[in-house]
């Protein structure tokens, strides 16, 4: 137990808390709407594109976080712009900037002088060093989507379920869509430092999957959503800790198997009332 609450006496660790606590609010959000709306891998395009950025901080000596969320943005944008003004089918178009993001990285890192410690920590994710500038950054992107989910949540439901009753409607679809998906793009990098480009994009899906066993409402979803990624990001981060193994790939192993929990639960309830 002392040696529990010495660990809060570190900064590292206090500044991983808090990014656990801001990944798990913005990856519930963003998560329902990604899964909602199925873009799934449209986000995981985003994410491998934001890669090139994080070659280009690298190489260029600024704030890898920053190229990051410059790549991802352009990316998501790329995308959508792709998929509805030249038709290009929009698994092809997601194909294109994964690809063209992760090549610019590769080149980009490979041309930086010396090498690159950092760089693993931004593939798998080492939540234990992020930095005060990069949890202010986190922040203010996460301020930035509680406000507008707060003004537009009614707007984006719809859009959600059902784009073209909301086009009918009057709503303006394809700039919420540019919007929002500039929005996932943000949260997207956001998360890369806590779990890693290669596994951000189960962040936004277990917990998810998790709370759709239990609600259908939308907006239970997303508070439920938090609450499980949350749990598993600070267990994860503890196990991680106490077993000196990476913490990224340690919080998504334990957001998995509290789903496989959920889902015994699920199972159980389920078969208790059968058999009444």
């Amino acid at each position: 137990m002392h040696e529990l609450l010495e660990l809060f006496t570190f900064g590292f660790f206090r500044n991983a808390l808090l990014t656990a606590l801001f990944a798990s609010i913005s990856g519930g959000i963003i998560g329902t709407y990604v899964v909602t709306r199925r873009i799934v891998f449209i986000s995981g395009g985003i994410t491998h594109a934001s890669f090139g950025g994080i070659g280009l901080a690298f190489l260029l000596g600024f704030n890898p976080l920053l190229g990051a969320i410059l790549f991802a943005i352009l990316s998501a944008l790329g995308i959508q712009f792709f998929s509805h003004k030249f038709k290009v089918r929009e698994d092809s178009s997601i194909a294109i900037w994964w690809a063209f993001g992760m090549a610019l990285g590769i080149i980009f890192v490979f041309l930086t002088p010396g090498y690159t410690p950092n760089l693993m920590s931004y593939l798998f994710g080492n939540i234990l060093t992020v930095s005060k500038q990069e949890l202010q950054i986190m922040l203010a992107v996460l301020v930035l989507l509680v406000v507008v989910f707060r003004i537009y949540f009614r707007r984006i439901l719809y859009i959600s379920f059902d784009e073209e009753f909301a086009r009918i409607s009057g709503l303006r679809v394809s700039m919420y869509n540019y919007g929002m998906i500039v929005l996932v793009a943000l949260v997207v990098v956001m998360n890369i430092r806590a779990v890693g480009i290669i596994l951000v994009l189960a962040q936004l899906t277990v917990p998810q999957a998790a709370a759709n066993l239990f609600t259908k409402d939308y907006l239970h979803i997303m508070i439920l959503s938090v609450v499980i990624g949350l749990v598993g990001t600070l267990s994860g981060l503890f196990i991680s800790f106490y077993l000196n193994i990476p913490s990224g790939a340690t919080i998504i192993f334990t957001l998995i198997i509290l789903f496989g929990i959920f889902r015994l639960i699920k199972w159980l309830l389920w078969y208790k009332n059968r058999i009444r």
